[in-house]
């Protein structure tokens, strides 16, 4: 079939929306029209080069739509079914999985090619090019073909346009909090940059029961929603945040400092140890550059603080439990996506919808419309 998505030829050059070739679903595969994708900073790690993902490529991992045609041996989908992708596909066998750790499955290997999970080819063509895929799920698109592992069934009557968010930035920030950072109730946090992922370890914070939550970024736009969405104290850069917390704190800093800033710098990482208290965890949940291999840090007070430096991927997560998990906290008022939602575009105007997060427009921004 026929549909249209959002290519990206070279890095550094802008989304193309083009007509393309669609294959159907083959064995354990899915047909899904799309309702909503989320505009995620990965994308935008595509484009700078910092994730040198194989080109051309479709993009968008932050999904959710209905499914329209299932391939062979596909047995608990059917069409009308209402779907949320998981950028992480997972197997339920490999030894992450069945350890409870289905962020870190096998299959996440396959990200890097970008081709189907099954046998390594491609599903999307132009002008008889195959197509790679971002995540393995091109979420920029009217329809997308995804192996059924990167599938997670909700119910029907969600919002799809809201339910995308839980793809990504919503479970990576909210576990970043929860799951990697341990959050406990009557704790200090800190959550270093509050775009998508970092509005959520606010609200993972929140729910955790933390007593202050420091939210540290340079747009005024970003502060001010962190603070609706549960920060008790927002700062600009982590200088000025630095005597605050250690006043407010009574010197002791914060038990956990979460990083979530659209790019990280291996510069940035001594100076989250240093506003982390004794026995305090710093938790590296923004991606960077992949040819970055300096960090900058104190291993003296590593050491002789027992501080702690983990990294995290979708949150720690498990997504087939914690996004129907998360559907249901939204569901009872618990979980705030409708407001996440600053900004909504066309397919067509992907491109604006970027300008818009470099600018510092939107906590995320969604394409809800495709034709």
């Amino acid at each position: 079939m026929r549909t249209r998505a959002a290519i990206m030829w070279e890095h550094g050059k802008d989304w193309s929306v083009e007509e393309i070739d669609l294959d159907p679903p083959k064995e354990s595969e899915v047909l899904v029209r799309l309702v909503g994708s989320g505009l995620c900073h990965s994308d935008e790690h595509v484009l700078t080069g910092d994730l040198p993902f194989p080109l051309p490529m479709i993009g968008g991992h932050e999904g959710a739509g209905v499914v329209e045609e299932v391939g062979s041996n596909v047995s608990w989908l059917r069409p009308g079914d209402h779907v949320v992708f998981g950028f992480i596909p997972s197997c339920g066998r490999c030894p992450s999985c069945a350890s409870g750790h289905e962020n870190l499955c096998d299959l996440g290997a396959h990200l890097a090619v970008g081709t189907q999970v099954a046998d390594g080819t491609s599903r999307h063509h132009v002008n008889g090019q195959d197509l790679t895929l971002m995540c393995l799920l091109g979420t920029f698109a009217e329809r997308t073909v995804v192996n059924e592992a990167s599938c997670i069934k909700i119910e029907n009557d969600i919002p799809l346009d809201k339910a995308c968010l839980l793809g990504c930035g919503v479970v990576t920030g909210w576990g970043s909090a929860v799951y990697a950072a341990e959050v406990r109730p009557g704790e200090d946090v800190a959550v270093i940059g509050v775009g998508g992922i970092g509005i959520n370890a606010v609200q993972g914070a929140r729910h955790a029961g933390a007593r202050h939550i420091f939210a540290v970024d340079p747009v005024a736009f970003k502060r001010e929603q962190a603070l609706a969405f549960g920060a008790t104290h927002v700062f600009e850069s982590l200088e000025a945040a630095q005597a605050p917390i250690a006043e407010l704190t009574w010197g002791r800093n914060a038990d956990k400092v979460i990083m979530t800033m659209g790019v990280g710098q291996g510069g940035m990482i001594g100076k989250a140890l240093a506003i982390t208290a004794k026995r305090g965890r710093v938790v590296v949940t923004n991606l960077h550059p992949a040819t970055e291999v300096q960090v900058e840090l104190s291993a003296l007070d590593l050491t002789l603080m027992e501080k702690q430096l983990v990294g995290s991927l979708f949150g720690s997560a498990n997504p087939r439990a914690d996004i129907p998990r998360l559907l249901g906290a939204y569901r009872a008022g618990q979980l705030r996506l409708d407001e996440l939602v600053t900004g909504t575009y066309s397919l067509s105007q992907v491109n604006q919808g970027y300008e818009d997060m470099r600018d510092g427009k939107n906590l995320r921004g969604v394409i809800t419309s495709f034709d």
